[in-house]
């Protein structure tokens, strides 16, 4: 049998001066998020992807864009423009199992002080990084404003 226990609120007084943590469990992969404080720097795995990952192949004498499966997937896991794929993938597969409990936890992470994006998959986001978050979940921001108004 399975006991539910009690959510964390705390770690430690020295971790809780340097980060602020979400864990988003009505995300598709249950989800945890970091935001450490001084470099203004939101911690992700699976909640945004930025790609193609050109960082991470930059020394590998591999074009991060090769291959017409990563080009497929980049389609879907990139920042740039629109992000339309992105924010259907995050609204319509991500979030769609608990989109209310999803949108409370995007709003938690966004009234958080951050302008660097770091994510586990793809290049680092600079300087942009609340205006990138906010065009990727405004829909769950926008269901968390109707939410505050209804309650």
């Amino acid at each position: 049998m399975f006991r539910k226990s009690k959510p964390i609120e705390t770690i430690s007084s020295e971790f809780d001066a340097e980060f602020d943590w979400e864990y988003v469990p009505a995300h598709a992969n249950k989800e945890i998020v970091f935001h450490h404080k001084p470099t203004r720097s939101l911690i992700t795995a699976d909640l945004l992807f930025n790609l193609p990952a050109t960082e991470q192949y930059s020394k590998s004498g591999v074009d991060a864009t090769s291959g017409p499966w990563t080009r497929l997937f980049s389609t879907f896991t990139s920042t740039q423009g629109n992000a339309i794929w992105q924010r259907r993938a995050i609204w319509y597969a991500l979030g769609a199992r608990d989109r209310t409990g999803f949108a409370q936890s995007a709003a938690r992470i966004h009234a958080w002080d951050f302008e660097r994006i770091i994510p586990c998959h793809g290049d680092v986001i600079e300087g942009e990084g609340k205006p990138i978050f906010q065009k990727l979940f405004g829909w769950h921001l926008d269901l968390a404003k109707e939410q505050a108004k209804s309650t």
